[in-house]
This record gives structure tokens, C-alpha cells and sequence, in this order.
């Protein structure tokens, strides 16, 4: 689906298929719960004599803009205002994740983390799902050192943590369905390209923290000095 050939129905019907695929493995509401919200609450509050104010959020390679959609819902039902900022640099992304309905507090941008950088933003969470296992060494250390540049409180980058397991269990989950989608295929390609926790860790700068959140998946996670933790 990165090509800039492949068929655009089949493109749309899976970007649509996203949010089903994301709900069933990337573990984003037990991210969402155990690491994000208390930040989000913390930097709404701000200092004891601050007015209160709404949390920031990036997320980058937002794709569909499904995660960001459903981040943004899970903050409104906690009370906490939120403004998230979705970016993707792909023109097909952007344009299917903008057409959706409007979510309050979610905006979608087509950009690189790296244009943020150049115009100055900070935001206090930094977030993206299955993007490390796209990008090339050069590429993957890059999008680390923009993190740390536009994040104020955490980055948390969350992918898929290769294994045998991981590839035989998304085989045949995904067998019966998704044949008018890249979803399988694609899917299957992306376990193959994933990383270990040993082999990412050998990969990024030493003050990145590889956490395995699951069997299946791996957050690579930075504080800045300072910020806290939940």
C-alpha cells in the first residue's frame, strides 16, 4: 500500500479496515490508560498556580487517523481537553483520514515530523503506531531526534515486536477476511520487517527505553530529564 501505484478502492477499503485491525492488536486503549492519560492529566493541570489548560498531542504517520480519532474520544470521556495534531506525509492518507467526521480537538495536517520541527512546535505527548519498521536506519534516527525536539513530556512509538508467533497467529486470524484489502498482505510484511526488543534496542540512541508492552509489541519510549514519570 506505500506504492504510489497500488490501487486506490483497494487502498480506501483499507484504510477503512484500520480501525478493526488497530482495535484487535495494537493495544492502544491499555496504552492509552497505563501511559498516556496521567500525562494528559498532569499537563492539563499544569503548575498548582496555572490555569488549567488543554493537553497537547502528536501523532506521527497518523495513516488513516484511526488511533488519533479514538485517543481523542477516550480524552472527552475522561474530561480532559485535549489537541491533538495528526501528520502524515503521504497525500492519500491525509486526504481519507480528513474526509472523515470532524472529531473536536483533532486536527489533520500533511506534513513531516521534521516540518514541525522547523516551525518551532513542542507538544506535551508524542506518539506513533507501526512506523519504525518502515524506515531505514538513517530515516528511524531521524524521526527519534525529531521526538525529542517536539515532545515536552514523553515519545512512545509503539510497534509490532517480530516473532514466529506473531506472523502464524496474523496468518490465520486475518485467512477468512480482508481479501479486498492490503491488510494480510501487507500485515504479513510488516512482521517480517519488525523488530526484536534486542534487535531494536541495538538500533536507537541510548536513551531511548525499549519496553516490551506485550508478547506481541514493542514501545520505544523517551523522557526528557525532568518530566516524570506516570
Amino acid at each position: 500500500m506505500d506504492r504510489p501505484d497500488c490501487d486506490p478502492s483497494t487502498l480506501q477499503r483499507t484504510y477503512r479496515q484500520f480501525a478493526l485491525i488497530n482495535r484487535a492488536v495494537s493495544g492502544w486503549r491499555r496504552t492509552y490508560l497505563r501511559q498516556l492519560r496521567p500525562r494528559l492529566a498532569a499537563a492539563a493541570a499544569g503548575a498548582p498556580d496555572a490555569e488549567p489548560r488543554a493537553a497537547t498531542v502528536l501523532d506521527i504517520g497518523c495513516g488513516a487517523g484511526d488511533v488519533a480519532r479514538s485517543l481523542a474520544r477516550w480524552a472527552a470521556a475522561d474530561g480532559l481537553p485535549v489537541e491533538i495534531t495528526a501528520v502524515d506525509p503521504d497525500p492519500r492518507a491525509y486526504a481519507y483520514a480528513a474526509s472523515r467526521p470532524a472529531v473536536p480537538g483533532l486536527t489533520f495536517r500533511q506534513a513531516f515530523s521534521s516540518e514541525l520541527v522547523a516551525e518551532g512546535f513542542r507538544f506535551d505527548l508524542v506518539i506513533s503506531n507501526h512506523i519504525l519498521h518502515h524506515l531505514a536506519p538513517a530515516e528511524l534516527h531521524a524521526l527519534l531526534a525529531d521526538s525529542q525536539a517536539l515532545g515536552r513530556s514523553l515519545a512512545l512509538h509503539s510497534d509490532i515486536a517480530r516473532s514466529r508467533p506473531a506472523y502464524l497467529l496474523f496468518a490465520a486470524g486475518t485467512l477468512p477476511f480482508f481479501h479486498r484489502s492490503y491488510i494480510r498482505r501487507d500485515g504479513l510484511t510488516s512482521i517480517r520487517r519488525s523488530y526484536t526488543a534486542r534487535e531494536l534496542r541495538r538500533a536507537v540512541p541510548p536513551e531511548w527505553d525499549v519496553r516490551q508492552d506485550s508478547v506481541f509489541r514493542l514501545h520505544l519510549v523517551f523522557e526528557p530529564p525532568g518530566a516524570g514519570g506516570a
